[in-house]
């Protein structure tokens, strides 16, 4: 059942870019459509208009030819030139059906859509875990079923692991990277995510930013209040000038996570 009649979210700018986006999608991929969806934010309540994404998915039951990917790209540059204010905020990936077998990240990549860009093959990483769990939990079906009807529930202690393997993987060389760190919207976004792995390495149970935001500030106390808060405050437009003190969280992070038993259970393998 499609939604796209509907008022998907509370934002009628949003929804504007959801149905001219699901009107794109079914006019040029058709019956290889097997399910279009929004999660993250805009799926559990923690939308923030200042800083948060627009995070789609489309389940295709085939990969896209080049014809089709080519036809996709346009519709993305049209998006971005008729909706410049989310040009860099809408995020897509178009994953075949047959990836869902999977629990552990895809070895095949998939076409993706971020930050204004499209790429034809762009690689899935422990994210792959993550909104898939999230996809099952929370996601909205704006084309096709339920995504619980295409795949099996994520266990939360494979999303724990996933969240420590990003840690390492993905966040812990930022510490030397001081020019990413320099922009004010990955200081942001690396804080608030670091506030997530922690909430849900410690609490076995996956939380929005805002709820392991506020968790983190009392957990840990004053020592980590102020940075946290100033992620939470940045929004597009906005700076946050605060590398040395992320960094510092980082190295925080990957101390706490692997005070834990289930990172001591990971490396006894």
């Amino acid at each position: 059942m499609s939604k796209i009649d509907s008022k998907i979210t509370p934002y009628p700018d949003i929804n504007e870019v959801l149905h001219y986006f699901c009107d794109g999608v079914k006019k040029i991929l058709g019956n290889n459509i097997n399910g279009l969806y929004l999660f993250g934010s805009l799926s559990y309540g923690d939308f923030n208009p200042d800083s948060s994404d627009i995070d789609i998915v489309v389940i295709v039951n085939k990969p896209l030819d080049s014809a089709s990917l080519e036809l996709i790209k346009r519709m993305h540059k049209n998006i971005n030139e008729q909706y410049p204010e989310w040009r860099e905020r809408l995020e897509c990936s178009y994953t075949p059906v047959k990836m869902l077998e999977n629990i552990l990240p895809p070895k095949d990549p998939r076409p993706y859509f971020g930050g204004g860009v499209f790429y034809e093959e762009a690689p899935y990483g422990n994210e792959w875990i993550i909104n898939n769990y999230l996809l099952y939990q929370h996601s909205i079906p704006l084309i096709g079923d339920e995504f619980k009807t295409l795949t099996n529930p994520v266990d939360i202690i494979e999303v724990q692991k996933a969240c420590i393997r990003d840690l390492f993987q993905e966040w812990e060389p930022k510490i030397t990277d001081y020019e990413w760190l320099d922009n004010s919207h990955y200081q942001s976004y690396l804080v608030l995510n670091l506030c997530r792995i922690l909430y849900t390495v410690m609490e076995k149970e996956a939380g929005t930013k805002k709820v392991s935001a506020e968790w983190a500030k009392t957990k840990f106390g004053p020592r980590w209040s102020k940075v946290i808060s100033d992620a939470q405050g940045w929004g597009y437009g906005k700076e946050m000038s605060s590398r040395s003190e992320t960094i510092e969280f980082i190295k925080f992070a990957i101390a706490t996570v692997k005070q834990t038993t289930i990172y001591d259970e990971m490396n006894q393998w």
